[in-house]
Formats: C-alpha cells, structure tokens, sequence
C-alpha cells in the first residue's frame, strides 16, 4: 500500500474555561497535550505536526520536547472561544504544503498509535470516501424532545445490545486531502467514512468530570504496562 507523507494538525489553546490551562494541566505525570504528542510521533506515516495555538508556555513546552514539529501563532482574526475549527484547519494549510492531513486534538490522551496508524491505512485502502473521522458505537435508548424513539419504540422494550447502533462523532481524528477540504469546507469531506474506536479509548476531555474519567482510566492503563 502506498501511503503519501501526512501532516498532523494540533490546534492549542492557553486559555480554557471548563477545564482552566486543559494543555498544560498535569495529566498522570505530564503536561496533558504531551500524550497525543507522543502518541502522534510514534506514527510512522506522520512526517511533521503542526501546532496552531496563541500561547507562547505551549510553544515553547512542544518546541523543547517534541521534533518535527511546526508552531504556528495564532493570528488576531482567529483568536476567542468562538473561532470553530474549519478556519483554524484553512489557516493551518495556508501556512504550509503537503496533500494530506489528520487533524486531532490535545484532549483525546488515550487515542494510541496503532488505532491512528490502521485509521490511515484503512483511508487509503480505499477509494470511495474522500475522509475519515472516528466513531463510537453507542447502543442507548434515545428520544426527540417530543419523546418519541429515536432508535427504538418506546412501546415495545427492546433490549439495549439488541438497538440499531447510533455512532458518536468523538472527535479523536480525522483524515482529508487538501483538495477535499477546499472543496468542501470542511474536514468531513463530501462522502465521509466513519471508522470505529474503542469507546474507553476515545476519552474526551471537555470538563472537569472528563479530566477525572480520563486521569483514572489513563492510570490503570499505567499500572497495567
């Protein structure tokens, strides 16, 4: 299989609200962006990763710790809690060359190398989608606000492992060309493929409650290696 060079892309804030200095916040003896660092420079198909982030203790910490990486400051225009990622990933591909990239984020420290690195081989073992993104399986009774089943009927008690499986965008990665997200303005690409991640794995941490659920389960894995 012939798997062209792939940049990563690592949008970093120094400021977040729910969980105050998230990046750098000690995560199980580490600033908590190192783990997807890590996990991203062991990936042999990952020549280079690009971090877009406004603080300068971020860029000097990855600059000290990590190669083949690029810091990128973040401009005025894309700075503020408001600034979606399409712009920041438009921004970061201006600023550099290459075809084709995985975008992630510093807040998914239990994604391993092999489930990124068999992420990308399965994008391009294929020849349908023009992206990938990271699902997880969720087999749970859901309703619309009217109360009406989303997955299932409501009068009819259908076992949990029995519902149609509703898939989580869990924002661990995704894959795209340059072409496509030009195209479509979006890291979703046109035709998406979704590919499924071990839900343990996929921790995402937005709050404080994530923090812990993430720190427990990233210990026990610790203990157990």
């Amino acid at each position: 299989m012939n798997i062209p060079a792939i940049k990563a892309l690592v949008p970093m804030k120094g400021y977040s609200e729910r969980v105050p200095r998230k990046n750098m916040r000690d995560l199980c003896g580490k600033p908590c962006f190192h783990w997807i660092m890590e996990t991203l420079s062991k990936c042999s198909y990952i020549t280079e990763i690009i971090i877009n982030t406004d603080s300068d203790e971020i860029a000097k910490n990855a600059s000290d710790n990590f190669e083949k990486i690029i810091i990128l400051k973040r401009p005025d225009f894309l700075l503020g809690d408001m600034i979606t990622i399409q712009p920041l990933i438009e921004y970061d591909l201006s600023q550099t060359d290459g075809d084709f990239f995985l975008q992630t984020h510093s807040t998914n420290p239990l994604i391993t190398t092999e489930t990124i690195t068999k992420g990308i081989e399965t994008f391009f073992s294929q020849n349908e989608h023009d992206a990938l993104f990271s699902v997880t399986e969720v087999k749970q009774r859901f309703y619309w606000p009217n109360g009406s089943g989303v997955n299932h009927d409501p009068m009819k008690l259908t076992r949990t492992q029995d519902l149609m499986p509703i898939y989580h965008e869990n924002s661990c990665f995704y894959i795209f060309s340059r072409e496509t997200n030009i195209k479509a303005k979006s890291r979703l690409g046109t035709k998406p493929l979704m590919y499924e991640i071990d839900r343990l794995e996929a921790a995402d941490i937005d709050d404080m409650e994530d923090f812990y659920w993430t720190e427990f389960l990233l210990g026990r894995k610790l203990s157990n290696n």
